[in-house]
């Protein structure tokens, strides 16, 4: 297998990156006190988020000191400096939070390298799970299983029965009623990107958001679902981009083993 060498030696360190950041959070999850606090938007901070944000942080700039990095907990980068980036890192040090707070192991670190409005390079890591979701443009998607080889990633091509994946903390009636000319349908719940990396890995078909999300939480496993034959778009059918406006927010979007043609199905009456 060849590999682009810049792109995979990219994701080669991401991979550490965001291993070396899961452990840093693992070692607050084993504490009592999280140490939560409550950011301007009402989302929750912990000491995990900001502990993993260093580590990675850090570590680009370490390794690709050339390359800027927007992370999640260091946002506050003017868009008159932002839009002058064709490559930078984005990065969400603990997506998930919630789940993360409630305990229940469905969070991940997020890495991405975006060049010229996509993700190219995707790097998921879920540190309970010890799982790694990776991939690079053009070469392709993997998952790394704790004592087993490597897998590369493909999406399923089932339609039927259509296998959903749904927020487990940000559910709304909405998605509901969008999915109802797809009765039926079989429905599951998991939090943070590891719904993109259920559809990456075929165990899910559809993952439909109606409703906010940032960029960084979505750039590294949408790399993932592309590369491993998915996509990743709009209410209008366009590929979901990346630093081409002033505000981080992404709009709706639909993530699919064919979302293109799933959208023509659905009820949009919000």
């Amino acid at each position: 297998m060849t590999h682009s060498p810049f792109y995979f030696d990219i994701m080669k360190v991401c991979c550490g990156l965001a291993k070396e950041a899961g452990n840093a959070i693992l070692r607050v999850y084993e504490q009592d006190d999280f140490g939560v606090q409550e950011k301007t938007d009402e989302s929750p901070l912990t000491r995990a988020d900001i502990a993993s944000h260093e580590v990675i942080v850090n570590g680009l700039a370490d390794s690709f000191p050339d390359i800027p990095v927007l992370s999640e907990e260091s946002a506050d980068i003017s868009w008159e400096e932002r839009r002058k980036w064709h490559r930078y890192f984005l990065v969400d040090p603990l997506d998930g939070t919630k789940e993360f707070i409630k305990r229940n192991g469905e969070f991940t670190v997020n890495i991405a390298l975006v060049e010229g409005h996509a993700s190219v390079v995707g790097v998921v890591y879920a540190p309970v799970l010890d799982i790694t979701y990776m991939a690079c443009k053009g070469e392709g998607a993997w998952k790394d299983l704790p004592g087993e080889n490597r897998v590369k990633l493909q999406v399923s091509k089932q339609l039927s029965p259509l296998r959903v994946v749904g927020s487990r903390s940000h559910g709304n009636s909405k998605t509901e009623s969008l999915l109802s000319p797809l009765v039926p349908y079989e429905m599951v719940h998991m939090g943070s990107s590891l719904k993109f990396c259920m559809v990456a890995d075929g165990r899910a078909d559809f993952y439909p958001r109606l409703g906010l999300t940032s960029e960084w939480d979505t750039a590294a496993a949408q790399c993932v679902v592309e590369q491993a034959g998915g996509d990743v778009v709009t209410q209008e059918g366009a590929t979901l981009t990346y630093n081409n406006k002033e505000s981080l927010l992404n709009v709706w979007f639909f993530v699919g083993n064919n979302a293109k043609v799933l959208l023509k199905s659905l009820a949009f009456t919000a």
